[in-house]
């Protein structure tokens, strides 16, 4: 059990989104007992079983299938005897509760640039339970002293700061830099990544004009599209505490969309 729940955690660190699969109710014979997990990613067993088998084999599709729909399920299944001589093992038939819960990495909201709005945003973020990154490449700005309560502090020019650093779907990006270029630096390193969310300050003006920049790159005109700009929910935010609550509320927007999606 011990080292089912390692590879879980593991996976998670390493960002993949898990299937845990657990009997939670048997009756009658059944070939494993309450308590027993297996952990399934999206193409299949990784560890564990619930007794083998086509039961199993089944279980694994629905596991694959609730990983794809990014919900947990509750299943029963019924083990007739002639559906226990084709599983592993000899039962007389039972009948077994199977859940399905997924597991994601924790979500992160990862903010290129460390002035007033990302001080302002860091502080809402962990309010409502993202760990949260903030990359600059000035020291003087991106420290322990501006951001105490933020996850991580990446000291490294936007372009090069993703280097080491995993990101997932679960990963909402905020870029509000301290000029256009390292706003277009950011936005190309992550475009391609599939991040769940990605939001970019600035006007229409300039915005347009770092997407064209981009598009001669080679990013296609979906891509950008996917690029919330002007950033935020609009409430006439003017101030840095005003625009990081309009930001905050359309992350929220965008992360509540996906669980119902």
């Amino acid at each position: 059990m011990s080292e089912i729940l390692k590879e879980t955690l593991g996976r998670i660190d390493r960002g993949e989104t898990i299937a845990l699969v657990t009997i939670v109710e048997t009756k009658g014979s059944t070939p494993r007992e309450v308590g027993v997990k297996m952990v399934v990613d999206k193409d299949g067993l990784i560890a564990g079983t619930i007794g083998g088998g086509i039961t199993e084999a089944r279980v694994i599709d629905e596991a694959k299938q609730a990983l794809k729909e990014g919900k947990g399920k509750l299943l029963d299944y019924h083990l007739t005897k002639e559906q226990a001589v084709l599983d592993e093992g000899t039962i007389c038939g039972g009948d077994m509760k199977i859940f399905i819960d997924i597991l994601q990495p924790k979500e992160e909201v990862l903010i290129f640039g460390a002035g007033h709005i990302a001080v302002c945003l860091s502080k809402l973020a962990k309010m409502v339970g993202f760990k949260v990154t903030i990359i600059d490449d000035r020291e003087e700005f991106a420290n322990r002293a501006r951001f105490p309560e933020v996850d991580r502090i990446i000291i490294e020019e936007a372009g090069k700061a993703l280097t080491n650093v995993k990101v997932t779907s679960s990963t909402y990006v905020v870029i509000v830099t301290k000029g256009h270029l390292q706003d277009e630096e950011a936005l190309f390193s992550v475009i391609n990544l599939g991040v769940g969310y990605i939001g970019m300050i600035g006007s229409s003006k300039k915005n347009a004009t770092v997407f064209q920049r981009l598009t001669k790159k080679g990013i296609s005109q979906e891509e950008l599209d996917r690029v919330h700009t002007p950033i935020g929910i609009e409430i006439n935010a003017q101030t840095p505490e005003e625009i990081a609550v309009s930001i905050m509320a359309e992350i929220i927007q965008v992360r509540r969309k996906k669980e119902i999606s």
